[in-house]
């Protein structure tokens, strides 16, 4: 078969590209910036980010209460690590265990508060963070945990050598479950940090914003592909090769994952295979529903109590 002439080939190529991949990497772009990329400090404030959902309304409101309710306990704190200024809330009841609970993706320290009430009913104080990029802290990218876990170690060390706390366990919601594992697997990971607690723990970013482009009924190539590469080139971390899959094997300390079995996004599947990558201390506790991150508005009595058992076996060695 002829060849064709180098100038219709060239010809051909330049048009896949132009009509093919230029589109697509486009459509990327825009998605890369919408899930990862902050505008500016309007943006992934400390108010509710997602006012249209009912639950999500009523969780923030609820968490508002509690927030309210121990005022008198809170002092605003803040650190400076990777040459960024955070911030966020401390909640000092007088004890010397505290808990850090890390929010997910969008979600400034407010949204935290929400969480609060198993620990303080454990007589543990809290810390609610702003992670990177979010609420008062600054930054522009939210790095999937693989950066914000060094600015966690930075909130222990406050913890530990301000405020005198001498056991630190971590709560994470969806991300912050990812930054959470990162925390408690990295080489310089303190002793006082204990435990942690994982709420719709997910494999890697990967395979979460793949189930998110394909619950949105959306092709996932190449536009999935393209986006792992803005990731890496603008983020400067690995959301395929480097998740909870690659480091529940390494975890030396306690965990507690809470799952719904309605979760579409950090699928319950996927979730038993991390469990079951754990060799130590360890528990999985299904809730029946409850979407992505919103597992507690739908069992409150049912998750506190399974913390606050938890952090009670953990520390009679029952676990």
């Amino acid at each position: 078969m002829e060849l064709l002439p180098l100038w219709i080939a060239l010809g051909v190529l330049g048009a896949v590209i132009l009509f093919g991949v230029v589109p697509t990497f486009i459509i990327a772009s825009i998605q890369f910036k919408k899930q990862l990329v902050r505008k500016d400090k309007n943006s992934w404030t400390r108010s509710c980010s997602w006012t249209q959902n009912e639950e999500q309304v009523e969780m923030f409101s609820r968490g508002e209460k509690w927030a309210a309710e121990f005022e008198k306990y809170k002092q605003d704190v803040d650190i400076v690590n990777d040459g960024l200024h955070l911030y966020g809330e401390y909640f000092d009841i007088g004890s010397k265990k505290a808990v850090i609970i890390i929010p997910g993706r969008t979600e400034g320290c407010h949204y935290s508060h929400y969480f609060a009430r198993p620990y303080t009913d454990s007589e543990y104080n809290v810390l609610v963070i702003d992670n990177r990029a979010h609420g008062l802290s600054d930054g522009k990218y939210n790095c999937l945990g693989q950066k914000e876990y060094r600015d966690v170690l930075a909130w222990g060390k406050l913890l530990h050598e301000k405020f005198g706390i001498e056991e630190i366990v971590i709560h994470g919601i969806c991300i912050g479950s990812s930054t959470a594992i990162e925390t408690l697997t990295s080489d310089n990971c303190p002793e006082y940090f204990t435990a942690m607690v994982a709420d719709g723990m997910y494999k890697n970013f990967y395979e979460v914003f793949r189930t998110h482009i394909i619950e949105l009924k959306k092709p996932t190539f190449p536009v999935l592909q393209e986006v792992m590469i803005l990731i890496r080139l603008f983020c400067g971390v690995k959301p395929k090769a480097r998740g909870p899959y690659k480091l529940v094997g390494k975890l030396n300390r306690p965990i507690l994952m809470l799952h719904s079995k309605e979760d579409k996004f950090a699928l319950p599947a996927e979730a038993q295979k991390l469990y079951d990558g754990i060799e130590g201390k360890k528990r999985l506790v299904w809730f029946d529903h409850g979407a992505h991150s919103h597992i507690r508005i739908n069992a409150e009595e049912k998750y506190d109590d399974t913390i606050k058992q938890f952090l009670i076996d953990k520390d009679s060695g029952a676990l």
